[in-house]
């Protein structure tokens, strides 16, 4: 929603392009490996991981341009890498503003203030807050320039079915109407997924009693690039209210609505100033401001019971959506999109056997689970759901105004990536090990030559520590050897002999303290990579 007057894409720091539906009827029809359905920043990432691997797609989209106002704002390190990894990063690093440190408050005073883990030997920053609709521009221009990426606008999935051999597809765009074959789908398209609805599937969980309002301000203010949290605030009296700090001096504004406040008037544009205006006021703004935009949310823990369905596999909110609290949901969904995209692509590549794809759902639906979880313990405290546990979550506030160790209780639980310990793609652990990341968990990227390890990391690495193992060649699979005597061996907890397998995603497969031929070949075989190379 925007103020009186201006239009629904008239945006105070935005333009939004308009993108027409497919002009000529020739090759609409066309077989493709793939078909991906929506194309926000889920879908377009998908496409992109895909080309990357040289895998062709049809992604389409029933809108005419991108996604209404700044939505996804928070912007995880590891989502830093997937970027890199589609070569669209820069931008992102350009325009997006890196953070570290959150600020709680209650009733005015200060009760807690945390650091996310960082460090100048870091890569990337642990969290950046940029506006949804430069995350899809940035995307769009990626795809736009690649010729395996077949984009269509204006374009809905009216049907499909699929059989062993792939899916069929009716599309419709203003145009007219056609029949579109794919080896397999990807379901983006949303909380609202027609793919999920053509498969009779729907989500499954916890709807949260809390609502809030999202409004987008902009203004001068001089608070750095800090996430504020007030709870009890002189503005929402027992409510919460979040701030932060956005690219082009916009300020995010999420409070809390009373449960007698209707969302319908809550959102009256009158309405949505006086609240924002005291929110200013509480966070010692005394200048002017513009309403940029503004929308209402519920907090809600729902997924699919598996994410694929023979052929079709559903990836970020046509698959599950998150509580805002915690900021999982399009990291999650980039996630979802990187980890189908290189497995798909391995594929259809022949580099791997059809058994990969069958972790693509447990590894992502586990990390969704892993996400409700601390996801409702953030939103339990920041909306509690009774009145048993606002007794309790006001306590803890009031006792934290005196007892510095109560502050953290309020922590928004900041995610680190999911271990994908339960994968049947990760192997068991080495007991020798005493540190280092754990098979499942992401790598580590310590500096080595001048840069970082990531930058050496292509498809499946395995990295060894001293001596390079005998292995037979495999498609896609690289060795990378290292000294035992070194910074990046003892992040890995590495001595001569150590051995650690990475997947494309910077995931562990598997590690030895001392490694065998023999052990890594079973990993490879684990994950379902074919041997031999290819002519």
């Amino acid at each position: 929603m925007r103020p009186n007057g201006r239009g629904e894409l008239d945006s105070l720091y935005f333009t939004y392009p308009h993108f027409d539906a497919p002009a000529t009827r020739e090759g609409l029809d066309r077989a493709t490996p793939v078909v991906i359905v929506g194309a926000g920043p889920v879908g377009m990432t998908a496409a992109l991981v895909l080309a990357e691997q040289g895998i062709a797609s049809v992604l389409i989209d029933r809108k005419d341009t991108f996604n209404d106002g700044s939505r996804a704002i928070c912007v995880a390190r590891q989502s830093y890498y997937i970027l890199e990894s589609i070569k669209t990063v820069q931008p992102f690093l350009d325009k997006a503003l890196g953070w570290t440190t959150g600020r709680t408050f209650y009733r005015g005073q200060q009760i807690l203030e945390f650091d996310m883990p960082d460090s100048p030997d870091e890569k990337y920053r642990p969290m950046y807050n940029i506006e949804q609709q430069y995350i899809e521009d940035y995307l769009w221009q990626a795809v736009a320039a690649n010729p395996l990426i077949d984009a269509r606008w204006q374009t809905e999935i009216t049907a499909m079915t699929q059989d062993d051999d792939g899916v069929t597809v009716k599309m419709r765009d203003p145009n007219g109407t056609y029949t579109l074959t794919a080896q397999w789908l990807l379901a983006a398209d949303g909380a609202r997924s027609a793919v999920r609805g053509m498969c009779g599937l729907r989500l499954k969980g916890e709807n949260f009693e809390g609502r809030y309002v999202i409004a987008d301000v902009r203004m001068q203010h001089d608070y750095p690039t800090i996430r504020r949290a007030l709870f009890d605030p002189a503005s929402r009296p027992g409510g919460t209210v979040l701030v932060h700090r956005q690219p082009d001096d916009i300020w995010r504004i999420d409070y809390q609505l009373k449960d007698d406040e209707s969302a319908e008037e809550a959102t009256r544009e009158e309405n949505v100033r006086v609240s924002v205006e005291a929110v200013l006021k509480d966070i010692g703004h005394t200048g002017g401001y513009d309403l940029e935009w503004w929308s209402v949310y519920s907090a809600n823990t729902l997924a699919l019971d598996d994410y694929r369905l023979g052929r079709v596999f559903f990836i970020g909110d046509s698959a599950h959506i998150v509580p805002i609290f915690g900021v999982r949901g399009l990291n999650n969904g980039l996630a979802d999109a990187q980890n189908i995209g290189w497995k798909l692509g391995w594929v259809m590549n022949g580099k791997a056997d059809a058994a990969l794809l069958d972790s693509y759902s447990p590894e992502r639906r586990g990390a969704t689970l892993d996400v409700f979880a601390n996801a409702s313990k953030s939103t339990r405290f920041m909306t509690p759901p009774s009145h048993g546990w606002q007794v309790m979550r006001d306590a803890a506030l009031s006792l934290a105004l005196k007892q510095s160790y109560a502050g953290a209780l309020a922590n928004p639980r900041q995610m680190t990536p999911y271990t994908y310990a339960d994968s049947p793609a990760t192997l068991a652990d080495d007991p020798d090990f005493s540190a280092g990341p754990v098979p499942g968990a992401v790598s580590v990227d310590p500096r080595i030559d001048g840069g970082h390890l990531s930058d050496q990391l292509r498809d499946i690495t395995v990295l060894a520590f001293g001596t390079a193992p005998d292995i037979a060649p495999r498609d896609g699979v690289r060795v990378l050897t290292l000294s035992a005597d070194s910074a990046a061996a003892r992040a890995f907890d590495a001595v001569s002999g150590t051995v650690y397998v990475i997947r494309p995603d910077m995931h562990i497969a598997a590690r030895w303290r001392s490694a065998s031929p023999a052990d890594i070949d079973a990993a490879l075989d684990r994950l379902n990579i074919r041997k031999g190379i290819s002519a």
